[in-house]
Order: C-alpha cells, then sequence, then structure tokens
C-alpha cells in the first residue's frame, strides 16, 4: 500500500446493542438480527472475479448467467461523458450498496425501508499491460456538488450543492452514482460492479475463513466485533464486523474504516490465491454461484461469459502490483462527521489515472487519512 499520513490540517483556505465477546474462530450460530448492515465491496468483486477468471467450467454457465443482474449505464448516461481512454487501461466503480432490502433487512436487523446508500466505494484503475492496479477509496462522508442525473427507471434527479457522496446512490442508484464520480475526477467509469454484503459474508466463509494479523485488540460493540491482538482466521460474521469497524479502532470515522478494508482485501485476495479451487469442484461452484447471486454489473459485464474475459485481463495483477489510497481529504470544520476533498492534491491523482501514471507518494501528505493503518494486516 502506498504510506499515508495521520490526521493533519489541510491546504489552508482549500476544502478540497452490544452482545457477548466473541473471539476469533468462535464458530457459534448468532441470530441474523445481530447482524449489522455493510461490506466491503471491492474485497468481495475482486473476488468473485478471480474465482470466475480461473474457472472455464462450461457446464454452470446457464446457471450463472441466471444469477447474474446488470444495469444499462452507458444507455442512461448518454454521451455527455469523459472520454474513454484507448491505450489498454481500465477503470471501474466498484460500489456497495447497504439496502436493507431482502437479505441484506435480515443480516442489517431492521426493516426495508426502500432505502439504500453507497456503503463502500473504490475506483479501480487498471494500468496498461494488466499487471498494476491503483485503488481510490472515496469516503462515503464526502461533500460533494452531485450532478443533475436520470435513473435507470427513466426519472431524473436536479443537480444538489454540497451533499454527501452516498447521497448520489439513495438518490438515483448506479447511473447517478457513476455520473457523480466521473462528474468528480473527470474520469470515464468503463465498468461498475455492485456487491451486496450478505454474499461477501457468505463467500468468507464458503472460503473457510480469511486470516488476518491484528496489531492491537479490536473492541466494537456496534460491530459485535471483538479480536485479540494477533492472528486470526476470520469467520464471515467476523469479518463483515472488521470492515463495518468505525469506533473500536483510529479515530473513529469512515477514514480509519477505510484502512481496515483496504488491508482486508489483500488478505482476502491472497487468501483466494491459495485456494485449490480446481481441485474441489464443490467449492468452486460454490464460490462461483455465490459470486453471481450477489453481483450487479453494467451490461457489458453481465454475463458470465463476459465477465470471465474481463478477468483474464486481471490474472496478472497480485497484491504486491497494487497501490491502495484514501482520495485526499481533510476534516471539514463546520461538521468533524464530513470531510472535504482536498481538490489540488486530489487533481493530482486524478491526472495520474486520466494519464495512465503512478499515484504520487505526496497526495496524502497533510491530509486526513484515518488511524487504523497497520492495526491489521
Amino acid at each position: 500500500m502506498s504510506a499515508q499520513s495521520t490526521p493533519g490540517p489541510g491546504t489552508a483556505g482549500e476544502p478540497g446493542g452490544s452482545g457477548p465477546r466473541r473471539r476469533a474462530g468462535d464458530r457459534r450460530p448468532k441470530p441474523r438480527g445481530r447482524h449489522r448492515k455493510g461490506l466491503l465491496v471491492a474485497a468481495w468483486t475482486a473476488a468473485g472475479i478471480v474465482v470466475l477468471g480461473g474457472t472455464g467450467v462450461g457446464y454452470v454457465y446457464v446457471k450463472l448467467n441466471g444469477n447474474l443482474d446488470s444495469v444499462d449505464i452507458d444507455q442512461v448516461l448518454g454521451t455527455d461523458r469523459p472520454s474513454r481512454t484507448d491505450n489498454g487501461s481500465r477503470n471501474i466503480l466498484v460500489l456497495g450498496s447497504d439496502s436493507r432490502s431482502g437479505r441484506n433487512g435480515r443480516l442489517g436487523g431492521g426493516t426495508d425501508d426502500g432505502g439504500a446508500r453507497a456503503d463502500t466505494a473504490m475506483i479501480v484503475h487498471v494500468h496498461e499491460g494488466h499487471r498494476r492496479a491503483s485503488v481510490v477509496s472515496v469516503p462515503r462522508d464526502t461533500i460533494v456538488d452531485r450532478p443533475a442525473c436520470t435513473d435507470t427507471g427513466g426519472g431524473s434527479h436536479p443537480a444538489a450543492s454540497g451533499v454527501m457522496f452516498n447521497s448520489a446512490y439513495s438518490t438515483g442508484g448506479a447511473a447517478c452514482a457513476v455520473k457523480t464520480v466521473e462528474s468528480l475526477t473527470g474520469i470515464r467509469m468503463d465498468h461498475y460492479l455492485e456487491i451486496d454484503f450478505s454474499g461477501f459474508q457468505r463467500l468468507v466463509d464458503e472460503l473457510g475463513g480469511v486470516e488476518v494479523t491484528t496489531t492491537r485488540d479490536i473492541e466494537d460493540p456496534d460491530s459485535h466485533l471483538y479480536l485479540e491482538a494477533g492472528r486470526h482466521r476470520l469467520t464471515g460474521e467476523q469479518a463483515l464486523g472488521l470492515v463495518r469497524t468505525r469506533h473500536g479502532v483510529g479515530d473513529g470515522s469512515d477514514l480509519g474504516r477505510i484502512q481496515l478494508q483496504q488491508a482486508f482485501l489483500k488478505a482476502l485476495l491472497e487468501q483466494v490465491r491459495d485456494v485449490d479451487l480446481l481441485g474441489d469442484p464443490k467449492k468452486l461452484y460454490d464460490l462461483a454461484d455465490t459470486a453471481t447471486r450477489t453481483v450487479t454489473t453494467d451490461s457489458a459485464l453481465g454475463s458470465v461469459n463476459s465477465l470471465m474475459s474481463f478477468a483474464s485481463g486481471l490474472k496478472d495483477i497480485d497484491v504486491s502490483g497494487m497501490t491502495m489510497i484514501t482520495m485526499p481529504v481533510v476534516y471539514d470544520a463546520a461538521d468533524p462527521n464530513r470531510v472535504l476533498p482536498v481538490k489540488s492534491k486530489a487533481d493530482q491523482v486524478w491526472t495520474a489515472l486520466r494519464n495512465d501514471r503512478p499515484i504520487p507518494r505526496s497526495v496524502t501528505e497533510d491530509t486526513a487519512t484515518g488511524e487504523a493503518r497497520g492495526v491489521v494486516r
């Protein structure tokens, strides 16, 4: 991962119910109502792609194709978008909604109010040659100007200034989220991937857990997570608690949680690559079935063949070839629960990605990046 600083002042004048304690390895079943809303969308997406990309199992195509959902982002957004690049690089918006409908409602322990928010957002830039990737997390609490947008149902939504980034999804769904990201970055999103966290939890369990090492105790009654410092093999429920933890580590903000999510993503990718999928056809099918049931893609990736073709172009990227940062932000002086982009530094990030160059290490200096880096490895 790229080095990032602890919270500090931004450029002057520039915005830019708790339960009983549980330990890792405790697999006793818990009531569904104890789960919290949330997901690590990028980790879940990447794992699903790796699973599908490594299979080549043709007899399950029809079943898996029937599991997939897709949305035609290009048709909704039309031509008023940033230009596509022609150098072989790709940009993917990986988004997770915390919708409380269906299975997510049971996991969240709440009622279905029909609402959904972008709980986690990562812009994944696959560099030319497809051997390296840069991942930029966008804090959901970032204050942005949302452009006017149309949702996939044809509804129109006027522009809004000074709103939270995750409100774009709740306002106009996937299309509005993509348009907001493109407005923020000036970068065309070639693909869109969205995952729900119920699938993320099942994925971790089907993998047999994911190993992480915590450098300090983590105790967060809100996410029902209690881990002593040391090495753990997390169950799906514990992994979900980890990526939802805000108050058990760091400064208690969404920025600290992003650090945990990025660390867990790397651990999950390592775990997927170590699993002998071809030696266990049942596990292979179960993982692919879970992935396709819980992923929503843009229409260009809306079939198993398309998803596998896309995945085949990512097979040479390993953890050592991934750079992960958080979009440069500072805390909002008017509301410490919100953050503002540091425009000059964020612009350096977007310029680097547009030109397929590495992100400068200096962009995270003197920005608020949370205090949870190094808690999990």
